[in-house]
């Protein structure tokens, strides 16, 4: 078992960051620069790709590798007797679900914003098969073909035509925090099944957020869905599924607010 990989930056309460994608934490750095002035935030890089590690062989990722790591993270940062803040993005979202629904003990309130765990809809079998067609696009035609696929399949639209493309080499792949998300985390982690019983009986640790400019698409109603399966609150952040990167300040300060406003309804309820 390796050790974790994180970074650690500012003082207060312990705010752990959960990248989306193959968990490289790139595009992150200006929202953590601002909730660094309230929070000790710690960002968990899964891969390692942000410490050394990106070139290195890469197996096929699973959600609970992923929150088990997490789970280590908050294990060497924690203080006896605290708690931790929880954000995750995308697939990084999905493993927070996971590391709520499974490791509760040491969670303060979890934030999971557009986790593709499609399989949960009605017509999740059919979401979940065009991710598989992400995934094969990917070794047919490469990244920007299957980005396109993904593309349309995210924002409701039929497939257009196959964007034109060539298989990444080994080491190309291995370069390239994009393609090894294509490779080798986007099936499992679209596969995962949330337990909404065990997510019920912590709804009021979990909020689902999904960005502004998503309404109408895939994400936004997956993460509406998964909130009313489980009684957890929805709440909406700027920008879209990258909104923490297209609006870093808006969105740090949506979270902020968020976290605050959940913190006051628990000391209401124990009151």
């Amino acid at each position: 078992m390796t050790e974790p990989h994180y970074d650690r930056r500012g003082d207060g309460p312990v705010l752990l960051v959960v990248p989306g994608g193959a968990g490289h934490p790139m595009g992150l750095g200006p929202m953590t620069d601002v909730l660094a002035e309230r929070f000790t935030v710690v960002t968990y890089d899964p891969l390692g790709l942000a410490h050394g590690r990106l070139g290195e062989p890469v197996a096929d990722q699973r959600v609970e590798e992923w929150s088990d790591g997490a789970c280590r993270v908050l294990e060497e940062v924690l203080d006896d007797g605290e708690s931790a803040y929880v954000v995750g993005f995308s697939s990084g979202a999905i493993a927070a679900l996971d590391l709520l629904a499974r490791r509760p003990e040491r969670l303060r309130h979890v934030v999971a914003h557009e986790p593709p765990c499609v399989g949960v809809l009605p017509d999740g079998a059919r979401h979940r098969a065009m991710f598989r067609e992400v995934y094969d696009t990917y070794r047919a035609a490469g990244p920007r073909a299957a980005a396109a696929r993904l593309g349309a399949g995210l924002t409701g639209q039929e497939p257009g035509e196959t964007v034109s493309g060539r298989p990444l080499s080994r080491e190309e792949e291995l370069a390239d925090p994009m393609a090894l998300f294509l490779a080798h985390v986007v099936r499992d982690f679209t596969s995962y099944a949330p337990d909404p019983a065990a997510l019920a009986t912590l709804s009021d640790r979990l909020t689902l957020a999904a960005g502004s400019d998503s309404r109408g698409q895939l994400l936004h109603r997956t993460a509406e869905f998964i909130a009313g399966r489980t009684g957890a609150d929805f709440a909406e952040f700027p920008g879209g599924h990258v909104g923490a990167g297209e609006h870093p300040v808006a969105f740090a300060e949506r979270l902020v607010a968020t976290l605050a406003t959940r913190d006051a309804e628990g000391r209401a309820r124990t009151a």
